[in-house]
């Protein structure tokens, strides 16, 4: 079986697209940076390194980010149609949970709910 393209991906790559998608909404790269580092358990030193090694998400999640959120299961909702609680792989879960933190940003939603606080 095949893994996703997703997973070979730089995550530099979609860290921009992240960035631009907040900023069209009238949110920050601060804001983007805060729940990034909220979830995969990095200082801001370290989101810069992995952004500037180009470092692909199966890397990012397997071996990079030392501490994962432990709160990261209270993100639920759906993204690209699909349930992130339900789905079954763990590191598609990890980058989905991104999505949607990404999404919940956009939306407008306050940071303290989307850092589940």
């Amino acid at each position: 079986m095949t893994k996703p393209r997703i997973y070979g991906m730089s995550f530099a790559g979609v860290y921009r697209l992240y960035i631009a998608k907040a900023e069209r909404k009238g949110r920050t790269k601060a804001e983007v940076d805060e729940a990034l580092r909220w979830l995969l358990g990095v200082s801001q030193e370290d989101l810069d390194g992995h952004i500037a090694a180009m470092t692909t998400f199966e890397d990012l999640f397997a071996a990079q980010a030392p501490t994962l959120n432990p709160n990261r299961w209270l993100i639920t909702g759906v993204v690209c149609g699909v349930r992130v609680e339900a789905i079954e792989e763990p590191l598609m879960r990890e980058i989905r949970y991104m999505d949607k933190l990404i999404d919940e940003l956009a939306k407008g939603k306050a940071m303290a709910k989307v850092l589940r606080a």
